[in-house]
């Protein structure tokens, strides 16, 4: 047998005709377009959740800013309350003018509610008014003095107080009953 190398092709596929080449891809099976689209699903899935987790903490680290400036911003403003508190405390020690004291402790109470007033807070009305368990905590009921006054507020032991439309502390009354 005689091998002659210009008649022999080693590199030749029975299978494959002539016209195919090794650079052209092979057809993909099914099973290997799947595992191709699982991959990019995972891929996907664990981007998304670390987008969400950097948003969870971007989130936290915000709210927390914003609480802590809305905090300073409230003790600036409440700065000049303390001062003038000050004041009046030396001028208690120093002077011996009633009248004076009193109209100095008035003009720092009014200034502090104004303060306070200018941020949001508000009292709650509560004497007179129908009792709302959702505005009033009851701490005792007593005899109402008109028939009128039953089921009504009768005495404000603690006052209630709104931030914005939000209450933050319940007005502690006695019910007429």
């Amino acid at each position: 047998m005689e091998n002659d190398s210009s008649t022999m092709n080693i590199n030749a596929d029975e299978n494959q005709n002539g016209s195919s080449h090794l650079n052209e891809p092979m057809p993909e099976s099914e099973t290997d377009k799947l595992k191709a689209e699982i991959q990019e699903l995972k891929d996907k899935y664990i981007r998304q959740a670390a987008e969400f987790d950097n948003f969870r903490k971007r989130s936290a680290k915000e709210r927390l800013e914003l609480i802590q400036t809305a905090s300073r911003e409230l003790m600036v403003s409440l700065l000049g309350v303390l001062d003038d508190s000050e004041r009046a405390e030396k001028q208690i020690d120093s002077s011996e003018d009633v009248a004076a004291i009193r109209q100095g402790v008035k003009l720092v109470f009014n200034k502090f509610r104004s303060t306070l007033s200018s941020k949001g807070l508000k009292p709650m009305q509560s004497i007179g008014e129908d009792f709302n368990p959702d505005q009033h905590e009851a701490i005792t009921e007593i005899p109402a003095p008109s028939p009128e006054m039953k089921g009504r507020v009768v005495d404000e032991m603690e006052k209630g107080y709104y931030l914005g439309e939000r209450i933050i502390r319940f007005a502690k009354v006695v019910v007429g009953k």
